[in-house]
């Protein structure tokens, strides 16, 4: 089912800017473009609609950002993150 509200929750966004429960954010970013890829883009092909000559947009975007997705759930926030700030041990 169709969420009737066309604005995607920014908790996601947020939570990667921040860099708090990153690896939990960019797991949620992940499987929204794998559902977009799936869903929406497969049909169109790989490279993105640069020039207008296709119907609709590839894939290719949405396969560099689960590259993304997947080094930070490996690697996670960073040493700024609020991830690290919360569990990093003192003394």
């Amino acid at each position: 089912m169709v969420s009737p509200n066309p604005v995607p929750s920014p908790g996601g966004a947020l939570g990667l800017i921040v860099g708090l429960l990153s690896r939990v954010a960019a797991l949620g970013i992940g499987c929204v473009m794998l559902v977009a890829i799936f869903a929406v883009h497969l049909s169109n092909g790989f490279f993105m609609n640069w020039t207008g000559a296709q119907q609709g947009e590839g894939f290719e975007y949405h396969l560099l950002a689960l590259a993304i997705v997947i080094a930070l759930l490996i690697k996670g926030g960073g040493a700024w993150s609020l991830d690290r700030m919360l569990t990093e041990k003192k003394g």
